[in-house]
Formats: structure tokens, C-alpha cells, sequence
């Protein structure tokens, strides 16, 4: 059954295995990792998790240029699918990467956890009392596209990416 649960150190060995099923060096959209987490000692995995989880927390203050998210990760038998992040604003970098960026290891694509996970994470926006949400992806994407439109989304313009609007 799959299921969207927080972050939590007690799931790190299945995470890992899903970001090496990435490879290495490739981001992971939905993940929240920045360029300086270290998520392969326990410490800095540990840090990296208490500071996704911090950031859902509107009364805790972020660094400029971040904003309040709330993260999940895609799960099923113990298993780390994905991760998809709900940004609760539009301001700084948000506004380029629209409110929700997810992504999928590529052992576990198409088999529509995405529209799923997409689904359920609109339930979590429609419960903060946004009134649509921006999604984006590369033009070059249509999985993506296909997973955003299947969930509503309007196509609100298109060049190197596509940006939709769903009305919640």
C-alpha cells in the first residue's frame, strides 16, 4: 500500500537505496536536498531530515530565500518510491519551481505513483487553504505532464517548460 509519510531517519537505508537507484549525482526533484546536506553519514542524514521536517513548521523562521514546505516521501512496504514537496508560497525560487515538485526512482516509474502521490499532496494543500496550486516541468517531460494534467492541471504557458495551474 503506498503511502505519504514524513521524513524520518528510521526509513535512511531504504532511502538510500532510492537515491542510488537515481545514481550518483543526480537530483532528485521532490527530495529537498541542497547542495550542502550530507546525507550519507547518519549525523548529517539525521540534520538534513530534522531540517525538512522543520520546514513544514510555519512558526519556525527559514533562511532568506526559503520558504515553508511540507515534504513527504512516497512509500510502500518499507520501500522509498519517491518524494514529493508541497512549497506553501509563491515567493523567491518557488515561484520559478511552482508549489509542488515530486519525482520517482526509476525502478518504481510507471506504475501511476505519481498521479497518486500528486493526488494525495493536493488534499495537503486544499487543508492549508490554498486556492490552486502552480506545477512545473521541463517541456521535455511528458511524463510529468501527463501525471500534472491527469490531476487537473491547466496549461497555463509552454517554452523550455510547462507551467500548470490546478484549481483546488
Amino acid at each position: 500500500m503506498l503511502e505519504l509519510l514524513a521524513p524520518t531517519t528510521g526509513l535512511r537505508d531504504a532511502w538510500l537505496r532510492a537515491r542510488d537507484d537515481w545514481g550518483p549525482g543526480v537530483h532528485e526533484d521532490g527530495f529537498g536536498i541542497g547542495p550542502d546536506d550530507d546525507v550519507d553519514s547518519p549525523e548529517g542524514f539525521a540534520a538534513w531530515v530534522a531540517r525538512l521536517n522543520d520546514q513544514g513548521d510555519p512558526a519556525r523562521p527559514l533562511p532568506d530565500g526559503r520558504v515553508h514546505a511540507t515534504c513527504r516521501w512516497i512509500v510502500e512496504d518499507g520501500e522509498v518510491l519517491g518524494g514529493i514537496a508541497l512549497r506553501h508560497e509563491l515567493t523567491g525560487a518557488a515561484a520559478r519551481l511552482g508549489h509542488i515538485g515530486y519525482g520517482i526512482r526509476p525502478s518504481a516509474r510507471g506504475r501511476g505513483i505519481a498521479t497518486w502521490a500528486l493526488g494525495a499532496m493536493l488534499d495537503e494543500a486544499r487543508a492549508l487553504g490554498l486556492p490552486r496550486v502552480l506545477l512545473v516541468c521541463r517541456a521535455d517531460n511528458s511524463a510529468s505532464a501527463k501525471t500534472i494534467e491527469r490531476n487537473g492541471g491547466v496549461l497555463e504557458s509552454s517554452d523550455r517548460v510547462l507551467r500548470y495551474w490546478i484549481e483546488l
